[in-house]
């Protein structure tokens, strides 16, 4: 019998309308519903592209045992991310102030009143390389929410306060004027390149910990900031990731065109999915660099980069 999602129109949702799990689209059914029952939601984030997210489908979600324990103290609520991009950067944002990681699939826990306090990517079906197994982390979840509730509701109001402290649209929040020209002040941009710097990594390029994702929007950012304000460092470390990136296992010197991230720090070994919007993404900022720059080492990587999107990419 198919679950909630059998209604739905996004086809990540409805490969999942056929799981044993009793998975709701995220709405107001289910957020009553959790409130009703006073039960921790389990929010799974994903997309149709995702390796990984198939791989934990055929080994949990499909496994009738792991259903029956997910249904029994969970809300189970599935979201494709390119449906809710907000959802999404939320509850990455919270994963990754957990753990320092972040990827998908997703998996969130939340307080019936949708605030996360704990979460991951991929959990395997049994306990491996340190990781643990997908029952292990849902039996430790009920088991905190039934026996210290208090916790975790003080350590989701914790997470909530820091992500809306600490990141940029938090930041931004803090200091938005009331009148719609001063939106983007200078003070505003400034914040935001600034913070970006803070969670470069300095060493091999890009931001944060691995995997590490492209975020060109990040990068097109700094440029563009660097270009108004004259500001050397953003420059320099748009420059410096390119290169790095470039020059990594990340890029495919042969066939042409980026990964979606690399799942080390140092982009050597990519995650093999290229998607369309990344790629169309770093022409963009490869065109404006050299611009900017006049370096005509990127000349190559745009001709690259042209010829890899008019012709594996576009659609015939």
């Amino acid at each position: 019998m198919p679950n909630k999602l059998i209604n739905e129109s996004s086809p990540y949702l409805l490969q999942h309308a056929h799981n044993p799990v009793d998975w709701y689209p995220w709405g107001n059914e289910a957020l009553a519903l959790a409130k009703k029952e006073d039960k921790p939601i389990l929010v799974s984030i994903g997309y149709s592209a995702c390796h990984w997210c198939h791989v934990m489908e055929n080994e949990s979600f499909e496994d009738a045992a792991v259903a029956a324990i997910m249904n029994k103290n969970f809300i189970c609520i599935k979201i494709d991310r390119e449906e809710r991009p907000d959802l999404d950067h939320f509850y990455m944002d919270a994963v990754q102030a957990i753990s320092g990681s972040g990827g998908w699939p997703l998996n969130v826990f939340l307080t019936p009143g949708a605030r996360p306090f704990y979460g991951g990517t991929y959990f395997p079906p049994q306990k491996l390389y340190n990781r643990s197994s997908w029952t292990d982390v849902l039996n430790a979840i009920t088991d905190i929410w039934n026996n210290k509730k208090h916790e975790a509701t003080a350590q989701a109001d914790n997470l909530v306060s820091h992500i809306q402290n600490s990141n940029i649209s938090g930041a931004i929040q803090n200091l938005v004027p009331t009148k719609h020209n001063e939106i983007f002040s200078e003070k505003i941009c400034l914040l935001i390149a600034e913070n970006l710097l803070k969670n470069s990594d300095a060493e091999w390029g890009g931001f944060g910990q691995p995997p590490k994702f492209l975020q060109m929007f990040s990068l097109q950012f700094l440029l563009e900031h660097a270009c108004f304000f004259k500001d050397e460092k953003s420059i320099a470390h748009v420059n410096f990731s390119l290169e790095k990136m470039l020059k990594g296992g990340i890029y495919d010197q042969l066939g042409g065109g980026i990964a979606r991230y690399s799942t080390d720090a140092q982009w050597l070994v990519p995650h093999f999915e290229k998607m369309l919007y990344d790629n169309a993404l770093l022409l963009q900022n490869l065109a404006d660099i050299y611009l900017s720059t006049k370096n005509n080492s990127y000349l190559y990587y745009i001709r690259h980069m042209d010829t890899f999107l008019e012709t594996t990419l576009k659609n015939p």
